[in-house]
């Protein structure tokens, strides 16, 4: 099979998908790959780094994604690159599609399958390829909002773990998943006053077993959340329903009790975002203000820690290429469920549940598990 690996094109994003180790092992056992110039110069790889390990160097996207069979990537695809995209080619990224219908259909109108990172779910339902950027995004989202606290960037000028004598910042957290998890490890680290809220009860007691003590673990409802929402200096959004749109759980009237100058980091921009004022932004223009509460809303935010992102992704989806590679996409869904999971298009057809029914599209059961 001849993989491609384009350099990625959203803005501010600086990961690539595929680390030279992987080229090495895919030309091992017989694939050719080819590597676009400057592909990992954002993750601190320079091409002489692949060229070593076997790859072709291309000097542009176009003749990749004429020439390979799977183009594996990092982000979905821009516009830019959807008129590039051949019938029955295999694209392995992250798409969220249920957040853009234009994404959708633009992709349905290729003919391509579209493998997505983030519907690969184990026979436990986990998420593998979702994990260690959910990992990066809950970490980096208690450091977004710390530097968005601070006055010159027009929050409320507070220090998350306060001094002796001054009180620290109060933290909302929505969802105990990877990503709330991981953000309140790190908050609690800095000694704020930490609120996890969930909707799961045996996530809530996993969560208070192994959470620091200035960690309150909540049981997610309207009241509790309007409560966290009127003491909260920084609120992070880190809800998700795999595949789908996510749920809206704080709506514009609820900002207006918020004090002025605090922090709304929502993680769930990926998947839409869960707070009704929620809007994509990016690394180079990432806040705008509503109701004088800061946004936040970066729908890539592990592409500005390029490096510690792409070696934790493709220390993850490395695994799964080499399968797709060596199989065929038919025989590794066939062979390997959590591969079907993760096709959410093929031929045309949308074959992920959550996608179809977020667009009231038809689903064809292909792939189904």
């Amino acid at each position: 099979m001849i993989i491609g690996v384009p350099r990625e094109v959203k803005q501010d994003e600086y990961r690539v998908s595929l680390l030279p180790v992987g080229v090495e092992e895919l030309v091992r056992r017989g694939h050719q790959v080819l590597v676009e110039a400057g592909a990992g110069l954002g993750s601190g790889l320079a091409d002489e780094d692949y060229a070593q390990h076997g790859c072709e160097m291309i000097s542009g996207p176009e003749e990749i994604f004429a020439r390979a069979d799977l183009i594996i990537k990092v982000k979905e695809p821009q516009p830019s690159e959807w008129a590039l995209i051949r019938p029955g080619q295999i694209v392995f990224t992250y798409f969220h599609f249920a957040a853009d219908r234009q994404l959708t259909e633009g992709l349905l109108d290729t003919g391509c399958s579209a493998v997505a990172y983030e519907t690969l779910s184990d026979s436990r339902g986990q998420l593998p390829l979702l994990t260690p950027m959910s990992e990066v995004a809950g970490r980096m989202s208690v450091q977004e909002g710390a530097k968005y606290l601070e006055r010159p960037q027009m929050g409320r000028g507070i220090l998350l773990g306060g001094v002796p004598g001054v009180a620290p910042a109060n933290i909302t957290i929505l969802g105990g998943g990877v990503v709330g998890a991981n953000a309140a490890k790190i908050a609690a680290g800095f000694n704020a006053n930490v609120g996890l809220l969930d909707i799961n009860m045996d996530r809530l007691r996993y969560l208070a077993d192994v959470m620091p003590p200035n960690v309150d673990v909540l049981f997610s409802d309207r009241h509790t959340i309007r409560e966290q929402l009127e003491r909260a200096d920084l609120v992070i959004g880190a809800v998700l329903i795999p595949g789908a749109k996510a749920p809206r759980l704080i709506e514009e009237e609820d900002l207006k009790g918020m004090k002025h100058g605090s922090v709304i980091i929502d993680v769930a921009i990926d998947q839409g975002g869960c707070i009704a004022t929620s809007r994509p932004t990016s690394h180079s223009k990432p806040t705008y203000i509503v109701h004088d509460v800061v946004h936040y809303c970066v729908t890539n935010m592990p592409g500005a820690v390029g490096r510690t992102s792409t070696y934790a992704l493709c220390n993850v989806t490395l695994p799964w290429l080499l399968q797709i590679a060596q199989r065929g996409l038919e025989k590794a869904a066939s062979d390997l469920p959590p591969v079907a999971r993760a096709i959410n298009l093929h031929a045309g057809e949308v074959t992920n549940r959550a996608v179809a029914e977020t667009f009231d599209m038809p689903f064809s059961k292909r792939f189904a598990t």
